[in-house]
């Protein structure tokens, strides 16, 4: 065997990669022509961005911070997933998008004035003197397209760039360090574990609890972009009804949107049909979508800044609500209302929820199926009601779909609603299939409707008010978007 061949295994290349001789590594560093990026501008972000990063000194003077971007996840032997940097990442730095590289890490080194310096620490573009540009899987330009240099990335983000396979240099020099753990191995391995990184990591969840202006405009143009995707699943429900695993059509016209619109999904799509709607993390989506049924679509356009709508609406396959759909649909929709109406300032964030859940058990004590009291079934030691609404009815929303979850519970669950903050409001009903204790009508029913709010001055505003969610409306807007052009 070739020795350079062996070399490459011993080192841990792919086993069938071949070294390149020398002639062929040299001729392919000459005959190219200049291609650097020429204007660019800072991002959009990159104030708020800086503000962040203002906010996070001050509440850790004289002490080194490290926020990885995060390693690849492999899927299959030398197959990675679709690389997502890590919020808090994304949060402080302003990275975006496809922009994004694996292995970053945003380093906010102390100065003797208590403040901090920050250093982006980034894999660069393979600029045509190296061989990795055309050797390299994992980040060689010719394998997964071009990079920043650290010029260009120093331009766009307004942060000095440093080459991350450098950041030993840096680190080498012990000081106390604080390090959000669990996200990159070799940082792991090289910075001891501090008392206060739970602390840390706490407070840049915290630190998002309150949305700046530039954040509610990227929630906005996420929810928008969902309201979309709604009507290209709309548009694609006939052909969905005739295939048996019509939920995967659905599923896929919503990504279709995702992908042109945003940089992804947010999270993974449930795509709902029939009594599927009453598993209440359906994934599989792929199930047949019948007429006469209902399907739930639990959906969010990710931006490429990372902030993800979470919407839901309940849609009739053939266009029209059943009486029995219809009723059940209208009693979801009276208690969303009732938590729309607890969102203001100063109200705890558990409101919401009680509001909400208060509407259901009565109109299921009304119905006959609640055994016992409205009234009785909402304190918190007996809750019956909750056998037909098994989930929370408001989470934060931002970056994360379920964002800010390092918070302290008496910040968030616990917590007073303050103006900025990004709030989901989702009732939901679910008539398991097999429940006796409804008619046989209203079984194997599930319905969720959900909307975006962020809380105002004096109340809150809905981010999808756009997207219908009264069944009159629904039925008007799908028939507009199925009749022939």
């Amino acid at each position: 065997m070739n020795e350079k061949v062996e070399a490459l295994e011993v080192n841990d290349v792919r086993s069938y990669d071949v070294a390149p001789p020398a002639g062929y590594a040299e001729f392919m560093r000459t005959g190219w022509a200049p291609s650097n990026l020429e204007g660019l501008q800072p991002l959009e972000v990159v104030t708020y961005a800086f503000t962040r990063r203002q906010v996070l000194s001050a509440a850790f003077p004289n002490i080194r911070l490290v926020i990885p971007s995060g390693n690849f996840k492999t899927r299959s032997n030398d197959t990675e997933y679709a690389f997502r940097p890590h919020s808090a990442f994304a949060y402080y730095s302003g990275v975006q998008g496809s922009d994004a590289v694996p292995d970053s890490v945003l380093i906010m080194e102390p100065t003797e004035s208590g403040g901090h310096d920050s250093y982006l620490y980034l894999h660069p573009r393979s600029t045509r003197e190296t061989d990795a540009f055309y050797t390299d899987r994992k980040y060689g330009e010719l394998w997964v397209g071009r990079h920043f240099t650290l010029d260009e990335a120093n331009a766009v983000y307004q942060i000095p760039t440093r080459d991350v396979e450098k950041i030993e240099d840096l680190l080498r020099f012990s000081k106390e360090t604080l390090l959000i753990r669990g996200e990159d191995a070799l940082m792991d391995k090289m910075i001891s574990v501090h008392a206060r990184e739970s602390e840390f990591q706490t407070f840049t969840s915290e630190q998002r609890l309150a949305k700046d202006v530039y954040e509610v405009g990227q929630l906005q143009a996420a929810v928008d972009a969902t309201g979309c995707g709604f009507s290209d699943v709309i548009a694609a429900l006939p052909a969905a009804s005739e295939h048996p695993r019509g939920e995967r059509i659905v599923e896929g016209a919503f990504f279709g949107r995702a992908r042109l619109e945003g940089n992804d999904i947010g999270y993974t799509t449930i795509a709902a049909a029939g009594a599927h709607a009453c598993v209440l993390h359906w994934i599989r989506n792929d199930g047949a979508v019948r007429n006469g049924e209902l399907i739930l679509l639990d959906a969010g356009v990710e931006m490429d800044s990372y902030y993800t709508a979470d919407v839901t609406r309940t849609l009739p396959v053939n266009g029209k609500f059943t009486p029995a759909q219809r009723a059940l649909y209208m009693l979801v929709y009276e208690a969303q209302l009732a938590g729309f109406a607890a969102v203001k300032p100063g109200v705890p964030f558990l409101e919401i929820n009680r509001a909400a859940q208060r509407v259901l058990a009565e109109g299921l004590a009304n119905m006959g199926v609640l055994t016992i009291s409205a009234e009785e079934s909402m304190k918190p030691e007996v809750g019956l009601h909750r056998r037909w609404t098994l989930h929370g009815v408001s989470h934060h929303l931002g970056l994360d779909v379920h964002d800010c979850e390092h918070a302290r519970q008496d910040m968030y669950r616990e917590g007073i609603l303050r103006e900025g903050m990004v709030l989901t409001v989702e009732p939901g009903l679910y008539i398991q299939p097999d429940d006796e204790l409804f008619a046989p009508e209203y079984r194997g029913i599930g319905i969720r409707i959900e909307d975006d709010v962020v809380v105002t001055a004096d109340g809150y505003r809905n981010l999808s008010e756009n997207i219908p969610r009264h069944p009159d409306a629904i039925e008007e807007w799908m028939k507009a978007v199925q009749q022939p052009r």
